[in-house]
């Protein structure tokens, strides 16, 4: 569960935002360890569906989720603004396939309400929503999303 108590004594936290479909998404920066451009995929045999299969990122294998797929939502092409976001999150390291990176933000613990029904496809991998004049962002639950349990 996140507790905003997490949040550093300077009340704030900077977030990589992201795109899916015409959604904008967030996640700490500080479990962020890459942002590449797509690349070939290898394919892994018994995967779940949103699962994409392994890179090898310097020397390191590293298996990727496409976040559209695993959140419930319709398949797309991949085009030239499709990032993979490598990720580093209670032991594991992870790629994760976004329609497209946008910014870094700086979000205010003032600025976060907790989201309140986890319950729904895709809504129990948002933990938080970031206020902001030009809209909400949705802050993603690592935790869930990376959660082998649930496919």
């Amino acid at each position: 569960m996140i507790d905003l108590g997490e949040f550093s004594d300077t009340e704030k936290e900077k977030f990589l935002t992201f795109k899916i479909m015409e959604l904008d998404y967030g996640i700490r920066i500080k479990f962020v360890r890459d942002i590449i451009g797509f690349q070939e995929i290898t394919k892994v045999p018994d995967m779940p569906e949103y699962m994409k299969g392994i890179i090898n990122l310097r020397g390191e294998i590293i298996p990727v989720i496409d976040i559209r797929q695993r959140f419930g939502l319709d398949i797309i092409s991949y085009h030239e603004r499709t990032c993979i976001i490598v990720i580093s999150f209670q032991n594991n390291i992870v790629g994760l396939i976004v329609d497209e990176v946008n910014e870094v933000l700086d979000i205010l613990k003032e600025q976060i309400q907790m989201a309140q029904d986890n319950s729904s496809e895709g809504q129990r991998f948002v933990w938080g929503l970031g206020k902001f004049d030009e809209g909400v962002k949705l802050l993603v639950n690592l935790e869930q999303l990376l959660d082998k349990s649930y496919h």
